[in-house]
């Protein structure tokens, strides 16, 4: 029997079969050996084959190919991977100036695992309606930045439904990866979305300016007008993890583009003479945040390990 797995609660997995029915399933003991080193060698997305027992829970028996997944580094200091989402025809990142902050280099870890997997991402800017002046203007200038790049950009109030309609057209019949930090505002983004879904929604500690998760599981969700919506616990710190350092560079799209240009074909793009990226970071035509992106990642490489505060 073949299904799709649409949520993942820990040891649990609930597949939806081909023919709509939701089977509570497990893993079968040796399958676990097959798989890469992650903390869930299932995840929600994945194609399965399951085998139905007597008491009407399955086991999880085969996992076909993955078209596409996202992963990070599953703790400070561990060399596990964790699987987020697999199967993903894009991703939308949402994003809050202040309340709580997201950081560039948080945006930008995310952006580069994305780019490395092939899956096409938007930023979406949530809670507008509580910017002030200087948040506006933050918010402008990383519109900017990243639509400059390539990487669409739109502003959302959940609370208001200001942009709601707009971001219901971006998820129409396909499968899509909704991640960000706690509290930024993904299960009041989803009940809008989905009135009858009813996911808990969290408060905002003033002092410390962050979430707390409300989603504890990942689960995707049917839109009424077709597709899924995968709905992730919040992430405090995105580390990277199967980047080579060679590679890094190219999973930003406006330094890979300006290295070209440089001298020698191995460049890291840190002291080499004749750097076309480090001149472009100069004459401003690639902005600080996104190099001082990439070489947070290289020192990822460099030290085996990452620092929560991203």
């Amino acid at each position: 029997m073949k299904g799709l797995v649409i949520k993942n609660t820990g040891s649990w997995y609930t597949v939806r079969t081909n023919e709509g029915r939701d089977i509570e399933s497990k893993i079968r003991g040796n399958f676990r050996l097959k798989n890469i080193r992650t903390t869930n060698p299932i995840a929600v997305g994945d194609r399965v084959t399951i085998e139905q027992n007597n008491e009407g829970t399955a086991f999880i028996t085969e996992i076909e190919e993955r078209k596409n997944y996202i992963i990070r580094r599953a703790s400070n200091l561990s060399k596990q991977a964790h699987i987020i989402a697999a199967n993903l025809d894009q991703a939308i990142l949402i994003v809050t100036v202040n309340y709580p902050i997201t950081t560039t280099i948080f945006i930008d870890r995310f952006l580069a695992t994305a780019e490395a997997y092939s899956i096409p991402t938007q930023i979406v800017f949530n809670k507008t309606d509580r910017y002030q002046q200087q948040d506006q203007d933050t918010m402008e200038a990383l519109i900017e930045t990243y639509t400059e790049i390539g990487y669409p950009c739109k502003k959302i109030c959940a609370l208001t439904e200001e942009g709601i309609d707009g971001f219901k057209d971006l998820l129409k019949g396909k499968i899509t990866l909704l991640s960000g930090h706690s509290g930024v505002g993904k299960s009041t983004i989803i009940n809008k979305i989905v009135p009858d879904c009813n996911l808990k929604t969290g408060d905002i500690s003033e002092y410390h300016n962050k979430g707390t998760h409300t989603t504890t599981f990942s689960e995707m969700i049917a839109l009424p007008e077709g597709g899924y919506i995968i709905d992730t616990p919040g992430i405090k710190g995105f580390g990277t993890i199967e980047m080579e350092e060679a590679e890094i560079s190219h999973y930003f799209p406006e330094i890979f583009k300006a290295s070209a240009s440089c001298r020698f074909s191995n460049c890291t793009h840190r002291h080499e003479p004749d750097c076309a990226v480090l001149n472009a970071i100069q004459e401003k035509r690639i902005a600080e945040s996104r190099y001082k992106s990439y070489l947070s990642i290289l020192k990822d490489k460099e030290e085996s390990k990452y620092r929560e505060e991203y």
